[in-house]
């Protein structure tokens, strides 16, 4: 009995461990900065970046081809950022404090899709320029 509470508790403090890891990254990845021309491709300002720009952003990586395989994509974010869009439609009108906090990491998703774009173009464009120097 007490050895599977002991395992239960383990399991929930590991997934909450991995949880915020990878909250920590994505928003590692999200502080970056972002390009001018991916912001201008997607007809935004950086400081008028919302949750509403990562659907644009998200579209626009997958219409950027990944010339060398190594990841680049978005992950799980499209899945947290849907989440994130369903609580706050379930419980942003209970409590504003959890709407103003969904905003935000819905843009934390987009930052992070357009650093990922960003990332993404380079990879593209130094993968063209050794093929050019061969």
């Amino acid at each position: 009995m007490f050895s599977g509470m002991l395992f239960a508790i383990s399991i929930v403090a590991l997934a909450q461990f991995a949880l915020y890891y990878w909250r920590a990254v994505v928003a590692g990845v999200a502080s970056q900065p972002i390009s001018q021309d991916i912001l201008e491709a997607v007809q935004v300002q950086e400081a008028n970046l919302c949750g509403a720009d990562f659907i644009k952003l998200a579209g626009l990586l997958t219409l950027t081809p990944e010339l060398k395989h190594q990841r680049g994509g978005l992950g799980l974010v499209p899945a947290y950022f849907k989440l994130v869009g369903k609580i706050s439609d379930a419980f942003g009108h209970v409590a504003p404090a959890l709407a103003t906090w969904s905003e935000h990491e819905r843009v934390l998703c987009a930052r992070y899709a357009a650093v990922q774009v960003g990332r993404r173009l380079e990879a593209n464009l130094a993968q063209v320029a050794s093929i050019r120097g061969c």
